[in-house]
Protein backbone atom coordinates (compact mmCIF):
# COMPACT_ATOMS: atom_id res chain seq x y z
CA UNK A 1 0.00 0.00 0.00
CA UNK A 2 3.05 2.64 0.50
CA UNK A 3 3.76 1.60 -2.58
CA UNK A 4 0.81 2.31 -4.05
CA UNK A 5 0.24 5.66 -2.40
CA UNK A 6 3.48 6.59 -4.31
CA UNK A 7 2.36 5.60 -7.99
CA UNK A 8 -0.97 6.61 -7.81
CA UNK A 9 0.47 10.46 -6.30
CA UNK A 10 2.78 10.20 -9.61
CA UNK A 11 -0.34 9.31 -11.66
CA UNK A 12 -2.55 12.02 -10.14
CA UNK A 13 0.41 14.43 -10.71
CA UNK A 14 0.05 14.45 -14.68
CA UNK A 15 -3.35 16.95 -15.84
CA UNK A 16 -4.29 13.92 -18.29
CA UNK A 17 -7.91 15.75 -19.23
CA UNK A 18 -8.20 14.31 -22.94
CA UNK A 19 -8.61 17.91 -24.23
CA UNK A 20 -6.26 20.12 -25.84
CA UNK A 21 -8.22 23.11 -25.71
CA UNK A 22 -7.90 22.91 -21.77
CA UNK A 23 -4.83 21.26 -21.07
CA UNK A 24 -1.58 19.92 -23.07
CA UNK A 25 -1.57 16.96 -24.96
CA UNK A 26 1.83 16.39 -23.36
CA UNK A 27 -0.13 15.89 -19.78
CA UNK A 28 -2.01 12.68 -21.02
CA UNK A 29 1.57 11.49 -23.48
CA UNK A 30 3.08 11.43 -20.04
CA UNK A 31 0.21 9.21 -17.95
CA UNK A 32 0.33 7.04 -20.99
CA UNK A 33 4.29 6.26 -20.94
CA UNK A 34 3.67 6.11 -16.74
CA UNK A 35 1.59 3.53 -17.13
CA UNK A 36 3.96 1.79 -19.81
CA UNK A 37 6.88 2.30 -17.48
CA UNK A 38 5.27 0.67 -14.12
CA UNK A 39 4.02 -2.28 -16.71
CA UNK A 40 7.35 -2.86 -18.47
CA UNK A 41 8.49 -2.80 -14.50
CA UNK A 42 6.47 -5.72 -13.53
CA UNK A 43 7.19 -7.73 -15.73
CA UNK A 44 4.81 -7.41 -18.85
CA UNK A 45 5.51 -8.42 -21.99
CA UNK A 46 4.27 -6.54 -25.57
CA UNK A 47 3.81 -3.50 -23.81
CA UNK A 48 2.78 -1.10 -26.31
CA UNK A 49 1.53 2.68 -26.43
CA UNK A 50 -0.39 2.87 -29.96
CA UNK A 51 -2.29 5.92 -31.02
CA UNK A 52 -6.09 5.31 -31.69
CA UNK A 53 -8.41 6.72 -34.22
CA UNK A 54 -9.49 9.88 -32.12
CA UNK A 55 -5.74 10.86 -31.73
CA UNK A 56 -5.32 9.70 -27.92
CA UNK A 57 -3.10 6.94 -26.61
CA UNK A 58 -4.01 3.80 -24.86
CA UNK A 59 -1.34 1.61 -23.40
CA UNK A 60 -1.22 -2.37 -23.63
CA UNK A 61 0.38 -5.01 -22.11
CA UNK A 62 0.40 -8.92 -21.57
CA UNK A 63 1.66 -11.20 -18.70
CA UNK A 64 1.55 -14.48 -19.55
CA UNK A 65 0.02 -17.47 -17.58
CA UNK A 66 0.25 -21.52 -18.02
CA UNK A 67 -0.23 -22.88 -21.43
CA UNK A 68 -3.81 -23.41 -22.16
CA UNK A 69 -4.93 -21.23 -19.41
CA UNK A 70 -7.81 -18.51 -19.82
CA UNK A 71 -7.04 -14.86 -20.76
CA UNK A 72 -8.50 -11.92 -18.32
CA UNK A 73 -8.62 -8.72 -19.69
CA UNK A 74 -7.74 -5.86 -17.21
CA UNK A 75 -9.30 -2.14 -18.01
CA UNK A 76 -9.14 1.36 -16.77
CA UNK A 77 -8.43 4.53 -17.96
CA UNK A 78 -5.53 7.64 -17.29
CA UNK A 79 -7.71 10.04 -18.74
CA UNK A 80 -9.61 12.59 -16.40
CA UNK A 81 -12.66 15.13 -15.95
CA UNK A 82 -11.28 18.81 -16.05
CA UNK A 83 -10.88 20.14 -12.60
CA UNK A 84 -14.22 22.80 -12.45
CA UNK A 85 -13.80 25.16 -10.29
CA UNK A 86 -10.14 24.40 -8.63
CA UNK A 87 -10.61 26.90 -5.62
CA UNK A 88 -13.82 25.05 -4.66
CA UNK A 89 -11.16 22.39 -3.89
CA UNK A 90 -9.77 21.84 -0.60
CA UNK A 91 -6.18 20.93 -1.79
CA UNK A 92 -4.90 21.27 -4.81
CA UNK A 93 -6.34 18.40 -7.33
CA UNK A 94 -3.54 16.92 -9.23
CA UNK A 95 -1.46 16.84 -5.77
CA UNK A 96 -3.03 13.84 -4.15
CA UNK A 97 -3.49 14.83 -0.42
CA UNK A 98 -4.17 12.67 2.92
CA UNK A 99 -6.92 13.71 4.86
CA UNK A 100 -10.06 12.08 6.89
CA UNK A 101 -8.52 8.92 6.43
CA UNK A 102 -9.12 9.79 2.09
CA UNK A 103 -7.15 10.61 -0.76
CA UNK A 104 -8.11 13.73 -2.35
CA UNK A 105 -7.02 14.21 -6.47
CA UNK A 106 -8.47 14.26 -9.73
CA UNK A 107 -8.50 10.52 -11.04
CA UNK A 108 -7.77 8.80 -7.61
CA UNK A 109 -10.85 6.62 -8.16
CA UNK A 110 -11.84 7.63 -11.51
CA UNK A 111 -9.86 6.17 -12.80
CA UNK A 112 -5.89 6.66 -12.27
CA UNK A 113 -7.16 4.14 -8.86
CA UNK A 114 -7.85 2.11 -10.96
CA UNK A 115 -4.80 1.28 -12.77
CA UNK A 116 -3.03 1.00 -9.52
CA UNK A 117 -5.89 -1.21 -8.02
CA UNK A 118 -4.94 -3.96 -10.99
CA UNK A 119 -1.22 -3.48 -10.39
CA UNK A 120 -1.69 -4.21 -6.66
CA UNK A 121 -3.89 -7.18 -7.38
CA UNK A 122 -1.25 -8.56 -9.49
CA UNK A 123 1.57 -8.18 -7.17
CA UNK A 124 -0.19 -9.82 -4.49
CA UNK A 125 -1.05 -12.77 -6.38
CA UNK A 126 2.40 -13.26 -8.23
CA UNK A 127 3.89 -12.63 -4.26
CA UNK A 128 2.11 -15.24 -3.21
CA UNK A 129 2.11 -18.50 -5.90
CA UNK A 130 5.42 -16.78 -8.01
CA UNK A 131 3.23 -17.08 -10.80
CA UNK A 132 -0.21 -15.98 -12.46
CA UNK A 133 -2.96 -18.66 -12.99
CA UNK A 134 -4.14 -16.99 -15.82
CA UNK A 135 -3.03 -14.95 -19.02
CA UNK A 136 -3.71 -11.27 -18.36
CA UNK A 137 -3.97 -8.29 -21.04
CA UNK A 138 -3.57 -4.43 -19.45
CA UNK A 139 -5.60 -1.81 -21.77
CA UNK A 140 -5.44 1.79 -20.24
CA UNK A 141 -7.48 4.15 -22.12
CA UNK A 142 -6.80 7.92 -22.86
CA UNK A 143 -10.06 9.05 -23.85
CA UNK A 144 -13.68 7.71 -22.08
CA UNK A 145 -14.13 10.47 -20.19
CA UNK A 146 -14.01 12.89 -23.79
CA UNK A 147 -16.49 9.56 -25.25
CA UNK A 148 -14.66 9.96 -28.59
CA UNK A 149 -14.54 6.35 -29.05
CA UNK A 150 -10.91 5.89 -30.21
CA UNK A 151 -10.16 2.61 -28.18
CA UNK A 152 -13.65 1.51 -29.58
CA UNK A 153 -12.74 2.05 -33.31
CA UNK A 154 -9.17 0.67 -32.55
CA UNK A 155 -10.40 -2.66 -30.96
CA UNK A 156 -13.03 -3.10 -33.95
CA UNK A 157 -9.97 -2.69 -36.62
CA UNK A 158 -7.55 -4.88 -34.10
CA UNK A 159 -10.35 -7.48 -32.92
CA UNK A 160 -7.61 -9.77 -31.45
CA UNK A 161 -5.61 -7.71 -29.74
CA UNK A 162 -8.33 -7.21 -26.68
CA UNK A 163 -9.68 -10.96 -27.24
CA UNK A 164 -10.39 -12.29 -23.40
CA UNK A 165 -12.20 -15.24 -21.70
CA UNK A 166 -13.41 -12.68 -19.36
CA UNK A 167 -13.15 -8.95 -19.20
CA UNK A 168 -12.67 -7.07 -15.77
CA UNK A 169 -13.55 -3.12 -16.28
CA UNK A 170 -11.99 -1.63 -12.93
CA UNK A 171 -14.01 1.69 -13.59
CA UNK A 172 -17.46 1.45 -11.36
CA UNK A 173 -17.67 1.22 -7.67
CA UNK A 174 -19.46 -0.11 -4.58
CA UNK A 175 -23.38 0.86 -3.84
CA UNK A 176 -21.10 2.58 -0.82
CA UNK A 177 -17.90 2.04 0.79
CA UNK A 178 -17.74 -1.44 2.55
CA UNK A 179 -20.60 -2.99 0.51
CA UNK A 180 -18.86 -5.23 -2.26
CA UNK A 181 -20.88 -4.48 -5.60
CA UNK A 182 -20.35 -5.13 -8.99
CA UNK A 183 -22.24 -3.41 -11.87
CA UNK A 184 -24.45 -4.76 -14.21
CA UNK A 185 -26.09 -2.27 -16.01
CA UNK A 186 -24.57 0.64 -17.91
CA UNK A 187 -26.30 3.69 -20.07
CA UNK A 188 -25.31 4.41 -22.98
CA UNK A 189 -24.67 8.20 -23.77
CA UNK A 190 -24.53 10.42 -26.43
CA UNK A 191 -23.11 14.51 -26.25
CA UNK A 192 -24.71 17.16 -28.43
CA UNK A 193 -23.40 20.66 -28.93
CA UNK A 194 -26.55 22.64 -30.24
CA UNK A 195 -26.02 26.15 -31.66
CA UNK A 196 -28.95 28.33 -32.00
CA UNK A 197 -28.95 31.72 -34.39
CA UNK A 198 -31.55 34.61 -34.40
CA UNK A 199 -29.66 37.83 -35.50
CA UNK A 200 -26.66 38.94 -37.76
CA UNK A 201 -25.19 40.57 -34.65
CA UNK A 202 -25.90 41.68 -31.07
CA UNK A 203 -28.13 44.33 -30.60
CA UNK A 204 -29.14 46.91 -28.29
CA UNK A 205 -31.69 45.53 -26.22
CA UNK A 206 -33.17 48.94 -25.40
CA UNK A 207 -33.50 50.31 -28.97
CA UNK A 208 -34.49 46.53 -30.47
CA UNK A 209 -35.75 44.77 -27.34
CA UNK A 210 -39.29 43.12 -27.29
CA UNK A 211 -39.58 42.56 -31.35
CA UNK A 212 -35.59 41.10 -32.49
CA UNK A 213 -35.82 37.28 -31.54
CA UNK A 214 -33.04 36.93 -28.80
CA UNK A 215 -30.92 33.60 -29.97
CA UNK A 216 -30.44 32.99 -26.13
CA UNK A 217 -34.15 33.16 -24.98
CA UNK A 218 -34.77 30.83 -27.66
CA UNK A 219 -32.11 28.28 -26.32
CA UNK A 220 -33.65 28.38 -23.16
CA UNK A 221 -37.16 27.51 -24.17
CA UNK A 222 -35.99 24.83 -26.25
CA UNK A 223 -34.00 23.35 -23.03
CA UNK A 224 -36.94 23.66 -21.05
CA UNK A 225 -38.94 21.39 -23.32
CA UNK A 226 -36.49 18.80 -22.03
CA UNK A 227 -38.21 18.84 -18.91
CA UNK A 228 -41.57 18.08 -17.56
CA UNK A 229 -43.44 19.93 -14.49
CA UNK A 230 -41.96 17.34 -12.30
CA UNK A 231 -38.98 17.70 -14.10
CA UNK A 232 -38.53 14.55 -15.35
CA UNK A 233 -36.69 14.10 -18.89
CA UNK A 234 -39.32 14.28 -21.90
CA UNK A 235 -38.17 13.50 -25.38
CA UNK A 236 -40.45 13.51 -28.53
CA UNK A 237 -41.00 9.74 -29.21
CA UNK A 238 -39.24 8.63 -26.23
CA UNK A 239 -41.53 6.85 -23.41
CA UNK A 240 -39.28 6.55 -20.14
CA UNK A 241 -41.23 3.70 -18.96
CA UNK A 242 -39.01 1.32 -17.93
CA UNK A 243 -38.22 -0.04 -14.34
CA UNK A 244 -34.89 -1.83 -12.18
CA UNK A 245 -35.44 -4.88 -11.39
CA UNK A 246 -32.61 -5.26 -8.56
CA UNK A 247 -31.68 -3.82 -5.33
CA UNK A 248 -33.11 -0.63 -4.86
CA UNK A 249 -31.97 3.18 -3.85
CA UNK A 250 -33.67 4.61 -0.67
CA UNK A 251 -34.32 8.06 -1.52
CA UNK A 252 -33.17 9.24 1.78
CA UNK A 253 -29.90 7.46 0.67
CA UNK A 254 -29.75 9.73 -2.30
CA UNK A 255 -30.31 12.73 -1.26
CA UNK A 256 -27.51 12.41 0.98
CA UNK A 257 -24.86 10.76 -1.40
CA UNK A 258 -26.23 13.28 -4.10
CA UNK A 259 -26.51 16.13 -1.21
CA UNK A 260 -29.38 17.62 -2.39
CA UNK A 261 -30.47 20.65 -0.23
CA UNK A 262 -33.30 20.78 2.50
CA UNK A 263 -36.54 21.12 0.65
CA UNK A 264 -35.58 20.64 -2.45
CA UNK A 265 -37.54 17.88 -4.41
CA UNK A 266 -35.87 15.01 -7.22
CA UNK A 267 -36.85 15.13 -10.12
CA UNK A 268 -38.75 12.48 -12.40
CA UNK A 269 -41.12 9.54 -11.57
CA UNK A 270 -40.59 6.08 -10.50
CA UNK A 271 -38.41 5.08 -7.77
CA UNK A 272 -34.68 6.16 -7.86
CA UNK A 273 -33.13 2.98 -9.01
CA UNK A 274 -35.69 3.68 -12.24
CA UNK A 275 -34.62 7.27 -12.59
CA UNK A 276 -30.73 6.54 -12.82
CA UNK A 277 -30.69 3.29 -14.10
CA UNK A 278 -33.62 2.38 -16.31
CA UNK A 279 -34.54 5.28 -17.83
CA UNK A 280 -32.98 8.08 -20.21
CA UNK A 281 -31.77 11.38 -19.23
CA UNK A 282 -30.80 14.61 -20.49
CA UNK A 283 -28.58 16.72 -18.74
CA UNK A 284 -27.02 20.52 -19.68
CA UNK A 285 -23.50 20.45 -19.27
CA UNK A 286 -22.45 24.12 -20.39
CA UNK A 287 -24.16 27.17 -21.94
CA UNK A 288 -22.01 29.71 -23.96
CA UNK A 289 -23.62 33.33 -23.42
CA UNK A 290 -21.79 36.12 -21.65
CA UNK A 291 -21.39 35.98 -17.61
CA UNK A 292 -23.08 38.12 -15.44
CA UNK A 293 -20.16 40.30 -14.53
CA UNK A 294 -19.44 43.11 -18.13
CA UNK A 295 -22.58 41.68 -19.36
CA UNK A 296 -23.65 44.24 -21.84
CA UNK A 297 -27.93 45.38 -22.48
CA UNK A 298 -28.16 43.35 -25.53
CA UNK A 299 -30.34 41.02 -27.64
CA UNK A 300 -28.02 37.79 -28.43
CA UNK A 301 -27.56 37.10 -31.74
CA UNK A 302 -26.31 33.36 -31.11
CA UNK A 303 -26.17 31.03 -28.57
CA UNK A 304 -24.79 27.27 -27.71
CA UNK A 305 -25.38 24.69 -25.23
CA UNK A 306 -23.86 21.38 -24.69
CA UNK A 307 -26.32 18.98 -24.08
CA UNK A 308 -25.71 15.19 -22.54
CA UNK A 309 -28.03 11.94 -23.17
CA UNK A 310 -27.53 8.72 -21.55
CA UNK A 311 -29.53 6.18 -22.88
CA UNK A 312 -31.08 3.12 -20.81
CA UNK A 313 -30.27 -0.55 -21.34
CA UNK A 314 -32.25 -2.06 -23.72
CA UNK A 315 -32.56 1.55 -25.68
CA UNK A 316 -31.81 1.94 -29.20
CA UNK A 317 -28.80 4.71 -28.99
CA UNK A 318 -28.80 5.72 -32.30
CA UNK A 319 -32.51 5.88 -32.59
CA UNK A 320 -32.71 7.89 -29.19
CA UNK A 321 -30.11 10.67 -30.16
CA UNK A 322 -31.73 11.00 -33.36
CA UNK A 323 -35.50 11.66 -31.57
CA UNK A 324 -33.30 14.24 -29.25
CA UNK A 325 -31.98 16.36 -32.31
CA UNK A 326 -35.59 16.19 -34.15
CA UNK A 327 -37.01 17.19 -30.64
CA UNK A 328 -34.41 20.39 -30.10
CA UNK A 329 -34.79 20.87 -33.61
CA UNK A 330 -38.73 21.03 -33.51
CA UNK A 331 -38.84 23.26 -30.78
CA UNK A 332 -36.82 26.22 -31.43
CA UNK A 333 -39.34 29.34 -31.56
CA UNK A 334 -39.62 31.81 -34.02
CA UNK A 335 -38.06 30.24 -36.60
CA UNK A 336 -34.60 30.59 -35.23
CA UNK A 337 -31.54 28.66 -37.11
CA UNK A 338 -30.73 25.50 -35.32
CA UNK A 339 -27.30 22.99 -35.75
CA UNK A 340 -26.38 20.57 -33.62
CA UNK A 341 -22.54 18.58 -33.67
CA UNK A 342 -22.05 15.17 -32.29
CA UNK A 343 -19.79 14.96 -30.03
CA UNK A 344 -19.52 11.46 -28.56
CA UNK A 345 -21.89 8.59 -28.36
CA UNK A 346 -21.92 4.83 -27.01
CA UNK A 347 -24.35 2.17 -26.06
CA UNK A 348 -26.00 0.86 -23.54
CA UNK A 349 -24.56 -2.45 -21.22
CA UNK A 350 -25.61 -5.28 -19.80
CA UNK A 351 -24.10 -8.10 -18.30
CA UNK A 352 -25.24 -12.12 -17.83
CA UNK A 353 -24.82 -12.16 -13.81
CA UNK A 354 -25.43 -15.80 -13.87
CA UNK A 355 -21.93 -17.06 -15.16
CA UNK A 356 -18.72 -18.54 -13.63
CA UNK A 357 -16.86 -15.81 -13.85
CA UNK A 358 -19.65 -13.42 -11.45
CA UNK A 359 -19.84 -16.85 -9.12
CA UNK A 360 -16.05 -16.71 -9.06
CA UNK A 361 -16.47 -12.80 -8.14
CA UNK A 362 -19.10 -13.41 -5.96
CA UNK A 363 -16.71 -15.44 -3.76
CA UNK A 364 -13.74 -13.38 -3.90
CA UNK A 365 -15.77 -10.22 -3.13
CA UNK A 366 -17.33 -12.26 -0.07
CA UNK A 367 -13.50 -12.99 1.56
CA UNK A 368 -12.35 -9.56 1.03
CA UNK A 369 -14.94 -7.89 2.81
CA UNK A 370 -15.38 -10.19 5.61
CA UNK A 371 -18.17 -12.73 4.54
CA UNK A 372 -20.20 -9.96 3.31
CA UNK A 373 -22.50 -11.17 0.01
CA UNK A 374 -21.92 -9.37 -3.37
CA UNK A 375 -24.60 -6.68 -4.41
CA UNK A 376 -25.46 -6.34 -7.32
CA UNK A 377 -26.63 -2.66 -8.57
CA UNK A 378 -26.55 -0.49 -12.03
CA UNK A 379 -24.89 2.56 -12.59
CA UNK A 380 -26.58 5.81 -14.58
CA UNK A 381 -23.19 6.27 -16.31
CA UNK A 382 -21.41 5.42 -19.06
CA UNK A 383 -18.36 3.27 -20.48
CA UNK A 384 -19.00 2.48 -24.31
CA UNK A 385 -16.07 0.34 -24.44
CA UNK A 386 -18.40 -1.98 -22.78
CA UNK A 387 -20.81 -2.42 -25.68
CA UNK A 388 -18.16 -2.89 -28.55
CA UNK A 389 -16.33 -5.78 -26.67
CA UNK A 390 -19.14 -7.10 -25.65
CA UNK A 391 -20.13 -7.16 -29.43
CA UNK A 392 -16.58 -8.10 -30.55
CA UNK A 393 -16.29 -11.17 -28.01
CA UNK A 394 -19.64 -12.47 -27.25
CA UNK A 395 -18.59 -15.23 -24.82
CA UNK A 396 -16.52 -13.22 -22.79
CA UNK A 397 -17.61 -12.36 -19.48
CA UNK A 398 -17.62 -8.96 -18.44
CA UNK A 399 -17.20 -7.76 -14.81
CA UNK A 400 -17.34 -4.64 -13.46
CA UNK A 401 -15.85 -2.93 -10.25
CA UNK A 402 -13.90 -0.33 -9.07
CA UNK A 403 -13.66 2.63 -6.34
CA UNK A 404 -15.96 4.82 -7.54
CA UNK A 405 -18.58 5.01 -4.40
CA UNK A 406 -20.86 7.87 -3.34
CA UNK A 407 -18.30 9.54 -1.12
CA UNK A 408 -15.71 9.68 -3.92
CA UNK A 409 -17.45 12.26 -5.21
CA UNK A 410 -15.81 11.39 -8.93
CA UNK A 411 -15.95 14.42 -11.80
CA UNK A 412 -16.94 16.63 -8.75
CA UNK A 413 -14.73 19.08 -6.64
CA UNK A 414 -12.62 17.10 -4.13
CA UNK A 415 -12.43 13.69 -5.70
CA UNK A 416 -10.69 11.26 -3.52
CA UNK A 417 -10.40 7.65 -3.37
CA UNK A 418 -10.93 5.73 0.35
CA UNK A 419 -7.29 3.42 0.58
CA UNK A 420 -9.22 1.12 2.42
CA UNK A 421 -11.49 0.48 -0.48
CA UNK A 422 -8.20 0.49 -2.73
CA UNK A 423 -6.65 -2.56 -0.62
CA UNK A 424 -9.82 -4.35 -0.17
CA UNK A 425 -10.53 -4.50 -4.09
CA UNK A 426 -6.78 -5.60 -5.17
CA UNK A 427 -7.34 -8.37 -3.01
CA UNK A 428 -10.81 -9.39 -4.12
CA UNK A 429 -9.43 -9.35 -7.92
CA UNK A 430 -6.60 -11.47 -6.48
CA UNK A 431 -8.87 -13.94 -5.39
CA UNK A 432 -11.09 -13.47 -8.28
CA UNK A 433 -8.37 -14.59 -10.73
CA UNK A 434 -7.16 -17.39 -8.53
CA UNK A 435 -10.79 -18.48 -8.80
CA UNK A 436 -11.83 -18.14 -11.76
CA UNK A 437 -8.23 -19.83 -13.37
CA UNK A 438 -9.65 -22.87 -10.72
CA UNK A 439 -13.05 -23.18 -11.93
CA UNK A 440 -12.27 -22.47 -15.59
Amino acid sequence: MPRARTELAELVAFRSVADPAQFPRSECEGAARWVADALRADGFQEVDVFVTPDGTESVYGTLPGPPDAPTVLLYAHYDVQPPLDEDAWHTPPFALTERDGRWYGRGAADCKGGIVMHLLALRALRSETGGLPVTVKFIAEGSEEQGTGGLQRYAEAHPELLSADTIVIGDSGNFRAGLPTVTASLRGMAGLRVTVETLEGNLHSGQFGGAAPDALAALMRMLDSLRDADGGTVIDGVEPCQRWDGMEYPEEDFRRDARVLDGVALTGGGSVADRIWAQPSVTVLGIDCPPVVGATPSVHARARASVSLRVPPGADAENMTRLLIAHLQSHAPWGARVSVERTGEGRPFSADTTSPAYQAMADALSAAYDGQEMQIAGQGGSIPLCDTLATLYPRAEILLIGLSEPAAQIHAVNESVSPEELERLSVAEALFLREYAERA
